[in-house]
């Protein structure tokens, strides 16, 4: 119930603006525009709400059967990835409200577009950032990789991103990931380099089939993947792991 409650609410402060901004921007008197809009409008979203629920319904549900654990709250493997704007806070600065607000959008709306494509999910947004899981590490990587691609385009409106990725146990409830899985994928992205993709040992791993335990650091590799090239970084120090795993990923060719 307090899950319910926390997203309906949400998902209710977001109606009511949206209703209030075109009943403001109809000229009429607002009171009566939103009360006109409200008893047409309502009845059709309670339509499309439980239709939408319905389709996740059978989407969530299709999924836990094929994994063979239907159980909540069990560690499966997953493809944990954070995709975060660079430089978000000065160019929120310098943006009006409503620029902001359809940036951000603009960067959910395409973000959440390519992720469904590739059989994602999109966790939550966070502001700033996206946070989404694949079944696939490679329709993970691949997801993270068009986006900084996109973000490097300077004819390109998407803003430049960057990505961390990992891949292990990880515990899903109530719509949400959990587990040192979503802590990795989240240190990864805050020291990754504009326009770059993080992964850790785990992804490496799926991805490549090499045992990522061994070789030098700051070190190329060069086989292992035919549509991707891996360089392993030095150890890296970050909050909770002062010697992680890491590797910079980028398209071959």
């Amino acid at each position: 119930m307090r899950t319910w409650g926390r997203s309906f609410a949400r998902l209710a402060d977001w109606q009511s603006s949206l209703l209030a901004t075109v009943a403001l921007e109809s000229g009429a008197d607002p009171d009566e525009a939103m009360a006109a809009l409200a008893s047409e409008v309502v009845p059709r979203v309670d339509a499309l709400q439980s239709y939408v629920w319905r389709r996740h319904l059978v989407s969530a549900g299709s999924r836990r059967l094929a994994s063979a654990d239907p159980s909540a709250g069990v560690a499966a493997p997953l493809t944990v990835v954070f995709v975060d704007i660079v430089g978000y806070t000065s160019r929120s600065r310098a943006l009006a409200e409503d620029e902001l607000v359809a940036w951000i959008e603009g960067f959910e709306a395409e973000t959440t577009a390519l992720v469904a494509a590739q059989g994602g999910r999109i966790i939550k947004n966070i502001g700033d950032e996206v946070l989404f899981v694949a079944d696939d590490p490679q329709a993970g990587l691949e997801v993270a990789l068009e986006l900084c691609r996109r973000g490097s385009d300077d004819d390109d409106p998407f803003p430049e991103v960057r990505a961390g990725l990992a891949h292990g146990p990880t515990v899903r409830r109530l719509g949400d990931v959990y587990g040192e899985t979503v802590n990795i994928a989240a240190r990864l992205t805050s020291v990754a380099r504009p326009g770059a993709v993080l992964v850790d040992r785990g992804a490496f791993e799926a991805l490549t089939g090499r045992d990522g335990s061994d070789g030098p650091d700051d070190h190329d590799s060069h086989d292992g993947h035919p549509d991707f090239h891996f360089r392993r970084l030095r150890r890296l120090s970050v909050k909770g792991y002062s010697r992680l795993a890491a590797w910079a990923v980028r398209p071959r060719g």
